[in-house]
């Protein structure tokens, strides 16, 4: 017998492909056979994305680049770097679950993979994101984070595991402020028991010390073994409180937005030519412009605008929206993957984003490691583990400014 419930809890493809319909191509806009004309020669001719591009990767993963005080954490907590609350990656030994899709669709020529019901189910994603709540008057987020390493412990090689929680509240009404606690309950611990008694046999020292990379070349990162204290900061620069590509920007500059999706993604394309100051390459410009996409989804903007965002991710050129896939905290969504795999001290590695299309909700940020170093390899790590996430697991408006634990530090 056929299961009609779970039929009827997939979204709606004819409506969720009207809803994403670009509004260039929406019959009521077209008024007479000279408009059609004229908008159907400016869609075919319009220029395709450029060439390859620094890409700027605000840290921490939940997709929030701060302000001021807050771009001082990435150093003071001694950890590495990019959709980005503050400076501090997370680490994660579960392997992503592959996608259950099989029916692959693929743009000629575009080098995409774009499986069809993870297309379609991340603009349902669009469509359900213009029901969330619209206003309030703080911004708050739950972000749970780990990263894993391979670290030196007196010429021991073992993994490392570095977890914690970051609450963020971003004051929006004149008079509040935005103030991070990060790093709640924060640990940092050999990753497995074979770890474990690797650096008892180094002689448990307090400090072991890993691979990174900076600017200005290779770098060295020391975790201390054990709990830490939380860090407590303001996060807002007069009425500043986010970064949009190379701009800092205020509530009522977020509130202005274009909500739709091409007035969304002229606005990115012009963010990209000023932080770039050229055009660049289709790989690092739909780099560019997933990344600032996926930050706008978790900042207060209009529901509108979310759904926009939505849609720019869902046409960018060899961006590969995957079908279901788990987060690391086991909750289903879709996988969002960048175009490019980059190389770390851990070998190479590809960023995904997860979304969950029944609310439009940025689930987690995450790096996989496609094809781990000899380095990595020596420390246990294998290809398609998930080496560093930010999960979200509350994102919404609040009345109350959160509260900063006693313990936490300045």
């Amino acid at each position: 017998m056929k299961n009609t419930n779970k039929r009827s809890e997939r979204p709606d493809v004819m409506k969720v492909l009207a809803d994403a319909r670009p509004d260039a191509l929406d019959p009521s806009l077209l008024v007479d056979p000279a408009r059609q004309h004229q908008e159907f020669a400016r869609i075919v001719t319009e220029p395709s994305d450029g060439r390859a591009a620094r890409l700027v990767a605000p840290r921490r993963r939940s997709g929030f680049r701060p302000l001021g005080a807050v771009a001082l954490v990435a150093v003071a907590a001694s950890v590495v770097a990019a959709v980005g609350t503050i400076g501090r990656q997370g680490p994660a030994d579960r392997p992503t679950a592959q996608p259950q899709s099989s029916v692959p669709a693929q743009k000629p020529g575009s080098g995409a993979d774009i499986r069809v019901d993870g297309h379609i189910e991340l603009l349902s994603a669009a469509r359900n994101a213009e029901s969330s709540p619209a206003e309030g008057t703080y911004w708050q987020t739950t972000t749970q984070s780990q990263h894993v390493d391979a670290a030196e412990a007196n010429g021991q090689l073992i993994a490392v595991n570095n977890t914690g929680t970051d609450n963020w509240s971003v004051g929006v009404r004149p008079g509040t402020k935005s103030l991070m606690v990060a790093g709640e309950n924060s640990a940092t611990e050999p990753r497995t028991a074979t770890d474990k008694e690797r650096w008892k046999a180094a002689g448990s020292p307090h400090t072991v010390v890993a691979e990174t990379k900076n600017e200005s070349g290779n770098a060295k990162v020391a975790y201390t073994i054990g709990t830490g204290r939380p860090m407590v900061m303001q996060t807002s620069v007069d009425d500043k409180i986010y970064a949009v590509g190379p701009n800092n920007v205020s509530y009522k500059d977020l509130r202005a937005l274009p909500s739709t999706s091409d007035g969304l993604r002229r606005y990115l394309e012009a963010l990209y030519a000023q932080d770039n100051n050229a055009d660049s390459g289709t790989s690092g410009r739909s780099e560019w412009m997933l990344r600032q996409a996926g930050n706008l989804i978790t900042m207060p903007v209009k529901p509108g605008v979310r759904a926009a965002a939505y849609r720019v991710m869902a046409d960018l050129p060899g961006v590969r929206v995957v079908g279901h896939v788990t987060d690391p905290l086991g909750r289903e969504g879709v996988g969002v993957e960048f175009p490019t795999a980059y190389p770390t001290p851990l070998g190479t590695t590809r960023e995904r984003l997860v979304v969950d299309p029944s609310t439009g909700a940025m689930l987690s940020d995450q790096t996989l490691l496609v094809e781990p170093s000899a380095r990595a390899r020596t420390a246990g790590l294998k290809a398609g583990m998930t080496v560093d996430y930010a999960a979200t697991t509350r994102m919404g408006w609040g009345e109350q400014q959160i509260t900063v634990p006693k313990n936490a530090r300045s």
